[in-house]
């Protein structure tokens, strides 16, 4: 009946960003041949951000449950110099209930979050796809950049930030670590049009990539959007362009997709595919080279369960972590 609790660091050590890519796959994969139930979301504001809970539940050998209360403030840095995003992730024995594991939510956000990127890097990109744009340049952007290049042989990197001095250490950093050339901008617009492969990761409540911006072949990933308010990419791009969702109905809430429908310039029926489709080959990926692709990322329960039960199993393997009876 133990319950094993890890910390941030105990996570940073059990999950690399290689095995999560193969998880999260895995997890859209099961989600689109019915083999995984549709993960569960709720959403609650407060003053200065909000907090979602997501839940999921997959059969990975084990029959895991998972959920997440995750915390939102993008404020918090600057107010209280805390992290924007805080949480706690429950992990259960789904057959019989059993509390397997709490620990901290907010290196799997990350890394699950970067993994969604690269798996619809994989399948949405140009194949020769080297120039990107990283909009925010905080932790999301860095796994971000460090997950596409597990899937593109990426050459020049253009990194943006509304604040510089952020921008300017990320490109610094990461042209040391990655051995790329990563250049911090301050135009946005330059960067996008040179750029095959765009990620937006940031807490922005109006839209930043216009359509004009965009040029033939760009592949976006939308990150930023986990709330109704939150918004990154234009609308009129986000109608125009070939659109593929990590959960149709959770983007429909709470993504970029939420936008276009509120201003009746999409359907549901418009969506093109949902990211497990284009794996298991159920629609088309990318036809051609000209194709702007962008894919609405809203992170779904079912990541986190991904992620989430490799960091229990490890923690078991190799003794990690602090185990506590709550049924004394």
């Amino acid at each position: 009946m133990d319950t094993l609790l890890l910390k941030r660091s105990d996570i940073a050590k059990l999950l690399n960003i290689e095995e999560c890519i193969g998880a999260v796959e895995e997890a859209f994969k099961l989600r689109s041949l019915g083999a995984a139930l549709a993960p569960g979301i709720l959403g609650v504001h407060s003053t200065g951000g909000g907090f979602h809970i997501k839940a999921g539940i997959l059969k990975l050998g084990r029959q895991y449950f998972v959920a997440k209360a995750n915390a939102n403030f993008p404020g918090n840095m600057k107010k209280f110099n805390l992290p924007t995003i805080q949480g706690i992730i429950l992990v259960s024995d789904a057959e019989n209930g059993i509390p397997l594991a709490v620990m901290d939510s907010i290196e799997i956000t990350i890394i699950r979050t970067g993994a969604a990127t690269a798996v619809a890097a994989k399948y949405l990109s140009r194949p020769d796809a080297s120039v990107a744009t990283i909009c925010g340049c905080g932790n999301q952007g860095r796994i971000s950049l460090k997950s596409i290049m597990k899937v593109r042989a990426l050459e020049t990197v253009y990194a943006y930030d509304i604040d510089p001095t952020i921008s300017n250490q990320f490109a610094k950093e990461l042209s040391e670590e990655l051995h790329i050339s990563v250049i911090a901008t301050e135009n946005l617009e330059k960067a996008v049009e040179e750029s095959h492969i765009c990620v937006t990761c940031t807490p922005s409540n109006k839209y930043f990539i216009k359509r004009e911006f965009v040029s033939p072949g760009t592949f976006i990933a939308a990150v930023g959007s986990d709330s109704e308010s939150k918004q990154e990419i234009d609308q009129a791009l986000i109608a125009s362009c070939k659109l593929v969702v990590d959960s149709l109905e959770q983007c429909a809430q709470i993504g970029e997709l939420h936008h276009a429908l509120e201003q009746n310039m999409m359907t549901r029926e418009m969506v093109h595919a949902d990211i497990g489709e284009i794996i298991t080959h159920q629609k088309e990926g990318r036809k051609s080279n000209e194709e702007v692709i962008i894919f609405d990322s809203t992170g779904t329960g079912l990541q986190d369960v991904a992620a989430a039960s490799i960091v229990y199993e490890r923690a078991l393997e190799k003794g990690i972590g602090v185990k506590l009876d709550f049924s004394e």
